[in-house]
């Protein structure tokens, strides 16, 4: 209990001033690492919880990121985007790491995964007119 009254406590005091709040259109965002969702809550916080997932982008695929206690872990994510969401389900539900953040963190992943993957071009047929 202890340990959740002090994090209650940082997070109090960082809620309205860090550098990372991002004020726009009566929303506040938070730009913090290991944020996955974006908001600025308790449950979303990179910093103060104990057990934090965040995901990012590497260079072919997604780093995902776990911190437990004060182990900190990284994998990086890059055989395909149906293997990578195993995985994210595997690490965050799996081993009851976040269980919460499982959506969130899928969600980034496939959004990070769509961005990095190049449009194909197809060629256009052209059509015969007959005069």
């Amino acid at each position: 209990k202890q340990w959740y009254q002090r994090r209650v406590a940082i997070t109090a005091g960082i809620r309205k001033n860090s550098s990372f709040l991002v004020k726009s259109l009566g929303t506040t965002l938070s730009k913090e690492p290991n944020n996955l969702s974006g908001k600025n809550s308790f449950k979303a916080n990179g910093l103060v919880n104990k057990k934090v997932v965040g995901v990012k982008a590497g260079d072919k695929g997604v780093v995902l990121t776990t911190r437990s206690r004060s182990k900190t872990s990284s994998y990086t994510l890059n055989k395909g985007g149906r293997r990578t969401i195993k995985t994210i389900k595997a690490v965050t539900a799996g081993s009851h790491l976040r269980p919460d953040l499982t959506d969130a963190a899928i969600r980034k992943a496939s959004a990070l995964l769509r961005s990095q993957s190049s449009k194909v071009n197809t060629k256009r047929r052209s059509r015969k007119f007959k005069n």
